[in-house]
């Protein structure tokens, strides 16, 4: 079970690790030892998250969000399969953190009569400077 906050657990059946070997420095352990953590979440099957939550989750996610509805996260910085797990974990967490908090609603506002009257006379001094660099009609030569 991943603890996310106080209110929401992810259970252990929407968490799956697959572990593959690494790209990077590291000598022959690189090459023989699967330190490569791909953490997969079923973020759609999940009963933990509300609709809302997962449709931020999947902005948030982006080419992480496959199309059967998971989030895949792949750690491979370290060469400890226990830390890059960890780092897994932690970036799952702090995705679904993100999306559990609710953007704030934005309340229209009306445009004040100063800024109205300001705008139309910057409108109409900038159509002035226009019509002033226009040809002489011949009524005016």
């Amino acid at each position: 079970m991943l603890r996310v906050t106080d209110t929401v657990h992810l259970a252990d059946w929407e968490l799956s690790e697959s572990f593959t070997r690494s790209s990077g420095p590291g000598g022959q352990n690189v090459n023989k030892v699967e330190t490569a953590v791909e953490l997969r979440f079923e973020a759609e099957r999940s009963p933990h998250l509300t609709p809302a939550v997962k449709a931020r989750l999947k902005r948030i996610a982006g080419r992480r969000w496959t199309l059967d509805g998971a989030i895949v996260i792949r750690a491979e910085e370290t060469r400890s399969q226990e830390r890059n797990r960890a780092l897994a974990r932690d970036r799952l967490t702090e995705m679904i953190r993100a999306a559990l908090v609710a953007p704030k609603a934005r309340i229209a506002t009306r445009p004040t009569l100063g800024s109205q009257r300001r705008r139309l006379a910057a409108k109409d001094a900038r159509g002035t400077v226009k019509s002033l660099r226009a040809r002489p009609t011949e009524a005016e030569e």
